[in-house]
């Protein structure tokens, strides 16, 4: 038996014995999504009667474990760096908390002891022979709490790709060792509506041959990615690897091969998609993984010369401000990498950042064009960052506009029923 496989045997533990080293007052820290680790995080939520003032914090939770009950937040609490469906009604109830925060800036944070994090619990690969694991599906901000943390968990999973970059972990610093085999958590592609189909159109005219890609979330940045295929020599940086960006590089539209920064190699920060896109990730030269402080810096993103961000919003106002992450005052999402991607496409050679929305909600009885955002609304990307804003009935350049061009712009690319009303609001604050 090799000295590292002795090492890792004197680590393997069951999974209450790991949650056991879990004490009163720590902040345990989760990966984002699929990240999450499932046997560690039930075990913990087992012993939530028992311990006190214990914090998990974690971006985009995707199963709802027992320790997410009002009646033990006392016990266990959740805080959330960004809120998916499983924190989210806690959320909107007021007995899950929250952090305000750019999902850049969750490393720095810790680093500096900003925000707590005295273990960490995630999914890895198996060890290779060298006695590194990959946390392959979401280094984002699990790096930096390892350097912090007192114990370091990780769940092993042989469905867990080893992926290349910086996302590996030696035995040697980790605390305890769980073995599983149950397959990873998918998400399947969002539903892709005419609305968002006009508007995927209208943002791929605008995407040139050999721009390097950030694609966020959801319905309408997967429509222009469907309508990316027939592009030649499209990069990725990004901060979510899914299916659509696999579906572009198995098209042979990415190549990565014009980028300007970290060319040949697609980046990003966590994965969330199907088993096919998991395996594809598996040592594969191509595909790299690094924390998030790398790949949503605004200033390393931007060397990537025509760097287009495609990001979404939920409501936008007359003078260009973006709430992207509350319904009024309740939550709904978070911060994340939007405007760290804003910045980072203003700043590079010839790059684009576009907030995508449909023109209405509930069934066509709201604007998303908004004369002011809904009171309490969340600004996430302010009016100064944002460039280029797409419907489904055109698009709108706001960079360099006054704050009355802004107004017109955004008008014109409002719902037809909703325009009228529109511009008699611009009138009234002096925006016409």
């Amino acid at each position: 038996m090799s000295r590292l496989q002795a090492l890792y045997d004197s680590k393997r533990m069951m999974p209450t014995d790991a949650a056991g080293l879990v004490r009163d007052g720590d902040t345990v820290v989760v990966p984002t999504g699929v990240g999450e680790p499932p046997a560690l995080l039930h075990a913990l939520s087992a012993r939530r009667h028992e311990l006190r003032d214990v914090a998990v914090s974690q971006i985009l939770p995707l199963r709802k474990f027992a320790y997410l009950d009002p009646d033990t937040r006392a016990n266990i609490r959740h805080d959330a760096y960004f809120f998916g469906g499983a924190s989210r009604p806690g959320g909107q109830a007021g007995w899950v908390d929250y952090v305000p925060a750019y999902f850049s800036e969750l490393p720095m944070l810790i680093d500096r002891g900003l925000l707590p994090a005295e273990v960490v619990v995630s999914l890895a690969s198996p060890m290779d022979e060298h006695g590194y694991f990959s946390l392959s599906l979401a280094p984002d901000y699990t790096m930096a709490a390892i350097r912090r943390a007192r114990v370091v968990l990780l769940e092993v999973n042989p469905n867990v790709p080893f992926a290349n970059g910086d996302c590996l972990v030696h035995i040697s610093q980790v605390a305890g060792l769980v073995e599983s085999d149950e397959e990873l958590f998918e998400v399947g592609l969002p539903e892709i509506g005419p609305v968002q189909q006009a508007i995927g159109k209208h943002v791929a005219e605008l995407i040139d041959d050999g721009s390097t890609l950030q694609i966020g979330y959801g319905g309408i940045p997967d429509a222009v990615v469907m309508q990316l295929q027939h592009k030649r020599d499209l990069g990725i940086h990004t901060e979510m690897l899914g299916d659509g960006i696999l579906s572009l590089i198995e098209s042979g539209a990415v190549t990565n091969r014009r980028k300007t920064f970290m060319p040949g190699r697609t980046i990003a920060t966590f994965a969330l998609g199907s088993r096919r896109l998991y395996r594809s990730m598996h040592r594969n030269p191509g595909i790299e993984m690094h924390p998030v402080e790398f790949t949503n810096d605004p200033y390393l993103a931007a060397r990537n010369d025509k760097l287009c961000a495609i990001n979404a919003t939920m409501q936008i106002d007359l003078i260009g401000q973006c709430g992207s992450e509350t319904l009024g005052h309740l939550p709904y999402s978070g911060t994340g990498g939007q405007a760290d991607f804003v910045r980072a496409a203003n700043r590079s050679k010839g790059g684009k950042a576009f907030i995508v929305l449909p023109s209405t909600a509930k069934n066509g009885t709201v604007s998303r064009i908004a004369p002011v955002l809904s009171p309490g609304t969340h600004v996430t990307t302010s009016k100064n960052d944002i460039n280029y804003v797409v419907t489904e009935y055109g698009v709108a350049q706001l960079r360099g506009k006054t704050a009355k061009q802004r107004a017109e712009a955004l008008i014109g690319i409002a719902h037809p029923d909703f325009r009228g009303e529109l511009r008699e609001a611009a009138r009234k604050m002096s925006l016409l």
